[in-house]
């Protein structure tokens, strides 16, 4: 069957945040794990500011393999650049799991399932985002604890801090005001040229 008709189903959830944040993409399965890492960001709604890895156990490998952007600062750490990996050298069948983190700092980790290897559907452009529940959490709002604390002083307008953290979303690069967090469109979700990307994260 021609590679180019079929298209890979994965489900994407943001750890340690309940309820549940959470997105399924179609994408096409001649990606690599850079065009992977692209439309998860667009779909979850990142901002693709900082560096990401995808942690798995690629098949016939003792040891798990880190795929992303390789940083010469540590050469302690093998790093696979992603634009060089298919996606399909690990996610081979149905119910494979890896787990794909973003921005070191916040320590944002996101468990990609792989649903299904499907065929396209005529008329259909991808990627896609078929479903999906809740807003992404703001770019460098600190993480699991900073998230949940925005979300406390949101819901309260007599907090001492909710003036200061409703300007900060207004003036944030995206401008996330006002933050809905029960809010999600997959029909809404605009996806990048992950060639294009490329390209300007190292110009």
């Amino acid at each position: 069957m021609a590679k180019q008709n079929i298209i890979y189903q994965f489900k994407i959830e943001l750890a340690e945040i309940e309820p549940t944040i959470w997105r399924v993409i179609q994408v096409p399965s001649k990606y690599n794990f850079w065009d992977l890492h692209v439309a998860i960001q667009d779909s979850m709604g990142w901002l693709d500011y900082h560096l990401h890895a995808f942690r798995l156990k690629m098949p016939h490998h003792r040891k798990n393999t880190e795929i992303g952007i390789p940083d010469d600062d540590f050469d302690d750490r093998k790093v696979l650049p992603g634009w060089e990996v298919p996606i399909t050298d690990f996610f081979i069948e149905p119910g494979h799991l890896a787990i794909y983190d973003y921005d070191f700092g916040d320590s944002w980790s996101h468990y990609i399932l792989l649903e299904g290897i499907l065929l396209k559907e005529k008329g259909v452009k991808y990627p896609t985002c078929i479903q999906g529940e809740r807003a992404c959490p703001p770019e460098d709002c600190g993480g699991v604890p900073g998230y949940y604390r925005m979300i406390e002083i949101l819901d309260n307008p007599k907090h001492p801090e909710y003036t200061e953290y409703v300007e900060w979303l207004k003036g944030h690069a995206k401008n996330y005001y006002p933050y809905e967090p029960a809010k999600f469109e997959p029909d809404k979700v605009k996806f990048w040229n992950p060639k294009k990307r490329l390209k300007t994260a190292f110009s």
